[in-house]
């Protein structure tokens, strides 16, 4: 299914060197279980669409397209030409057919979003610009036109909205609690939004270590010679199986507050789906179609979102998780395994002598976690 060259459309968004295309794809093909969940539900609501459709009135969409065509430089051929044709090659291969507009914007942060209700726009930094090479670059526009496929671009919009908004009505009572509630859920949604995106961003780029390079020097910055892609895999390995529930809690905590997930678990979770059944299916050409979008199941969708989260709490090395765990199978000695994970005394020899009372604490961890700098996508 290699893509041709000499293909329709004139040659106006075809890749500039030999990738594969994947002609009426499905988002479903690359979302994460618990995001196309959220979506397929969300799409199958009555009045949907026209509950969506009547809140544009309420959100400054308009300002927005006007603040970035009057304060920001629209990408084409006669500004920023590299990036016009990565955004029509990443459009090409994921067969989007209308070109999203795209902008650059100064700012020294590393970032990128898609944002819009009727049509998405795609906005990356000049930080983001000058950071990355031309195959990481790639990788990041394939991302966003993959938001703008799965249609985040209404949400994240919304996000935005009601983020800015919460902040306004801060001082009626109960009022912002009410509206943080739904942008806590939001960014839930969200952040397992950004894993798919990743994943288009792959299908796009068809280069996983450019993936994996792009993610690594957000986190890192412009040092290449100095930063490891293995050894930016093994902090994510240390920081999914390390520590004790403290630092399990604590993870929770740090994730919170952020609409997109730490550097290095998006890096580990997509170098797991690249590696996996399901993408190499992918790239031969056997994915969902657009066209079957909808006779989409719910309750498949649900179900399929309930058996990933139950292999994650299965498979997990989290002593949270492992804890769950252990409880949905009912394990004896409750009491014994809460102390045991709290305090990272589970490894010892077993023996039935109630433990000797000197567990070590020394995953505590600092309580960071990462939670530097600007959420990116």
């Amino acid at each position: 299914m290699t893509e041709d060259r000499n293909e329709a459309t004139g040659g106006e968004n075809v890749p500039s060197r030999q990738r594969k295309r994947f002609p009426g794809i499905s988002s479903r093909a690359y979302e994460h279980p618990a995001d196309r969940s959220a979506l397929v539900a969300l799409r199958k609501l009555s009045g949907f669409d026209t509950v969506f459709k009547a809140l544009s009135a309420l959100l400054p969409e308009r300002s927005l397209r006007l603040l970035f065509l009057s304060d920001s430089v629209r990408v084409g051929d006669a500004q920023f030409a590299h990036l016009h044709t990565m955004l029509r090659d990443a459009c090409y291969i994921l067969d989007l057919e209308k070109v999203p507009a795209m902008y650059v914007t100064q700012d020294p942060r590393p970032n990128a979003m898609c944002i819009g209700l009727d049509e998405p726009i795609i906005v990356v930094t000049t930080g983001l610009v000058e950071l990355l090479d031309e195959e990481e670059m790639r990788a990041v526009v394939g991302h966003e036109v993959g938001h703008a496929l799965s249609g985040h671009a209404v949400y994240r919009t919304i996000l935005l909205f009601l983020t800015s908004l919460a902040v306004k009505v801060a001082w009626i009572p109960l009022g912002n609690v009410a509206i943080m509630a739904i942008v806590t859920a939001l960014r839930e949604w969200f952040r397992k939004s950004e894993l798919s995106a990743d994943r288009a961003g792959l299908l796009v780029g068809q280069d996983t270590r450019a993936s994996m390079r792009g993610l690594m020097k957000i986190a890192g910055g412009n040092h290449l010679h100095e930063m490891n892609v293995d050894a930016f895999l093994e902090q994510a390995k240390e920081y999914e199986e390390g520590g004790d529930l403290r630092d399990s809690v604590l993870k929770i905590l740090n994730v919170l507050p952020r609409t997109h997930p730490f550097t290095t678990v998006r890096a580990a979770e997509l170098k797991k789906w690249s590696e996996s059944r399901d993408y190499q299916r992918v790239m031969d050409g056997h994915y969902p179609r657009r066209e079957e979008d909808k006779d989409t199941s719910v309750t498949d969708s649900f179900r399929d979102s309930a058996s990933h989260y139950a292999d994650t709490v299965r498979n997990s090395k989290d002593p949270l998780m492992k804890l769950v765990g252990d409880i949905a199978g009912g394990a004896g000695d409750l009491g014994g395994k809460l102390r045991d994970r709290f305090t990272g005394g589970g490894n010892s020899g077993g023996n039935g002598s109630g433990g000797n009372g000197n567990a070590s604490a020394d995953g505590d961890g600092d309580g960071t976690g990462g939670g530097k700098g600007p959420a990116k996508d």
